[in-house]
């Protein structure tokens, strides 16, 4: 309900008031659940979104229908960046909303303070994922913003996939975590792949996926310490 009703109004309240251009910043859960490995943004429309974030998805598609008809009845133009799964420094790292590489910081930090010897993740750790990080994100985003004129779909990412087991072990080896690692099977892998082709974004803007992956991960780590040693001392 909050997405399509954030995005809907704030679409119709730009155009009202005369704004230029409007960035809807998408996201990659908007693809069907049977797409082609890396996304393409021909695939968009062929079927339906991963179940487990389907009607998340399907909130944020709609701003590329509304789009395409505001420009058509108003000439009012939006584009539309589906960004790849972020992360980076200022990420969410709350217990019940932060996604996968927040999270496991956390995990491992607990883990690493409490002395633990197992840090339980869920799935079997087979599932991949595309990770972008947040300041290529913003530099790809304004770039687009200041050449694109389109409102047809342009994916955002790194054009690298990871399996879930992998991005584990880095940043279990990043934060010097020694115990065993416990995959809950019980619980789901989502989406047993994810991951975008960027080509048209890169025809575009040029370059924008320059931050190696685990350079990323260690200002994420870092960022997230500071900032617990900020909450403490206030």
């Amino acid at each position: 309900y909050d997405n399509i009703i954030m995005d809907t109004e704030l679409m119709e309240a730009s155009r009202i008031n005369g704004v230029k251009k409007f960035i809807g910043i998408n996201t990659i859960c908007a693809y069907p659940k049977v797409t082609p490995i890396p996304f393409v943004e021909k695939n968009l429309w062929q079927g339906y979104p991963e179940e487990t974030n389907g009607p998340y998805g399907l909130s944020k598609k709609m701003m590329i229908p509304q789009s395409d008809g505001y420009k058509k009845e108003y000439d009012f133009l939006a584009l539309n960046p589906l960004l790849e799964n972020m992360y980076g420094p200022r990420d969410d790292f709350d217990d019940a909303s932060s996604h996968v590489i927040p999270a496991l910081i956390r995990k491992f930090d607990r883990a690493i303070k409490d002395g633990k010897d197992e840090v339980v993740v869920w799935g079997t750790g087979k599932a991949t994922r595309g990770f972008l990080f947040v300041k290529d994100a913003a530099r790809a985003v304004v770039s687009l913003a200041e050449i694109y004129e389109d409102p047809a779909p342009v994916n955002i990412g790194s054009g690298a996939e990871i399996s879930i087991k992998a991005l584990v072990d880095i940043i279990a080896s990043i934060m010097k975590y020694k115990g065993r690692i416990v995959w809950d099977t019980s619980k789901p892998d989502g989406q047993p792949r994810r991951s975008v082709n960027a080509d048209k974004a890169k025809a575009i803007i040029g370059e924008f996926a320059t931050t190696p992956f685990e350079q990323g991960l260690r200002e994420s780590i870092d960022w997230y310490h500071d900032s617990l040693k900020s909450a403490k001392s206030r």
